[in-house]
This record gives structure tokens, sequence and C-alpha cells, in this order.
């Protein structure tokens, strides 16, 4: 995946809410603005991937309790040079879940959800913005997660219980993205 094909999966979606449709402009014009947007030393930011994970009936949510962020998160990360975002998502969720990629599953190519957020300044770096694409995965909640050692614990959470784990807006709007597609 080049970074045409990302802008046209961001061209593709369509959200419904005013401050994701304002994220996905913001996006597209980071894109368009930085060839190297996928590269995690991008100053002032760049493109990572995430994975909202749900269980075959949608009722549940995979969370994982960052170990360095110390907050609960959906899987996720940085794209390493990796323009095919969508890889990156996979990956990201094989890696932090340790369950074969056979285990995961694409619900479909197009993007669940698009979010922007400030990643505080730390020894690792300065300051810088998150420019996360979130693609909707599905994995059998039957399966033990055996996780890795970025997480203190994988866990899945029933739907109506997410924001007790993470009350982020943008966590919140996946939740009831997932509520619609229920109903």
């Amino acid at each position: 995946m080049h970074r045409q094909e990302l802008l046209g999966l961001l061209d593709r979606h369509q959200p419904n809410v005013n401050t994701e449709a304002g994220y996905v402009s913001r996006t597209r014009a980071f894109v368009e603005e930085h060839e190297d947007c996928f590269h995690c030393d991008l100053w002032p930011g760049h493109v990572t991937g995430s994975a909202w994970v749900v269980n075959p009936s949608r009722e549940m949510i995979l969370l994982l309790h960052h170990r360095k962020h110390d907050q609960w998160f959906q899987p996720g990360g940085h794209a390493d040079g990796d323009a095919d975002i969508l890889r990156v998502a996979l990956r990201e969720t094989h890696e932090e879940t340790g369950l074969p990629p056979e285990a995961i599953h694409l619900v479909d190519g197009q993007i669940f959800d698009v979010d922007i957020h400030t990643i505080p300044a730390s020894p690792r770096g300065p300051r810088h913005t998150h420019y996360d694409i979130r693609f909707l995965l599905e994995i059998d909640d039957r399966i033990p997660i055996p996780g890795n050692d970025e997480s203190h614990q994988v866990l899945w959470v029933p739907l109506h219980q997410v924001a007790r784990f993470n009350s982020n807006l943008s966590t919140h709007r996946m939740v009831e993205k997932t509520r619609r597609m229920r109903h």
C-alpha cells in the first residue's frame, strides 16, 4: 500500500459524527503533506494503525492494559515505515494478542474509525501526534489470548462496560458504532 491507497481508504470512509469527519480531513492533509508519514521518527506526528477487535456476536471488545502508558487500549501501533496500514493493524493485533494470524479475521477492508491524539513527550521522543487509522477485526472470544510483554493484561470486556476501562471519546465513538452494527 502506498500513500495513495490510504488516501483512497480515507475518501471512502464516511464518518457519521463531525469530530471524526474533521479527523479524516486533517489526516488526509497530513498524509498528502508528508511523504514519510508512516515513519515513527517523523515529528510532529505520524500515521499509526490499530484494530477494534470484536467477538463474533459483537458483544465483547478486546482491550489491552498497556504497560508503557498504563491505560487500556485496543491493539495498535507504529507503522515503522510500512505504508500498508491495514497490514500494520493486523500485525500489531497478532503481536499484542500473541494469537496466530489465522485466528484474527478482518471484518472488511474499510476503515472503521479515524482518530487523532497527542502523545506526550517522553525519553523516546518529543510530544507528537498520532493519526490513527482503525480497522474492525474479529476474534473468537473462546480462544485463550496469551498476550505479550507490552501489556499487563489482555481482556474481553462486555460492550456496555468498555467505558469503565477507557472513557476516551474515540473509544465511546467505536462502542457506539459497534452498537449500531448489532441492530
